[in-house]
């Protein structure tokens, strides 16, 4: 338990103190893949939570989530079109819905 949040402390620290910028051309970029991300972590939560937790999937999750969204911005790019706003509105919904599972496990207990 403590060790996951100690790593988020830790790595939030450095993030703020060390001089790293992301340019303006990739962070559709980012910000899909962060939000993907985020999508999977919940629902590796919710799935420990309701007892069938697997770390294949899991990590295929995670992965090809963030890689399905940057490939979205990316195309969307090429063609002139703001397709990484679908990944925004998919991932986005299926974190709240995640969150709202935990939420409602948490306040059970």
């Amino acid at each position: 338990m403590w060790l996951p949040l100690l790593g988020l402390i830790l790595g939030l620290a450095i993030g703020y103190v060390s001089p790293f910028s992301v340019p303006i051309n990739y962070a559709k970029y980012l910000s899909v893949g962060i939000l993907a991300a985020l999508d999977s972590v919940l629902g590796g939560i919710r799935a420990a939570q309701e007892d069938h937790f697997d770390s294949t999937v899991f990590l295929t999750g995670f992965f090809s989530n963030m890689i399905l969204a940057g490939f979205l911005a990316y195309v969307g790019d090429r063609i002139g079109v703001d397709l990484y706003l679908a990944a925004v509105v998919a991932f986005g919904v299926r974190l709240f819905q995640n969150l709202a599972i935990i939420r409602r496990h948490l306040l059970k207990k």
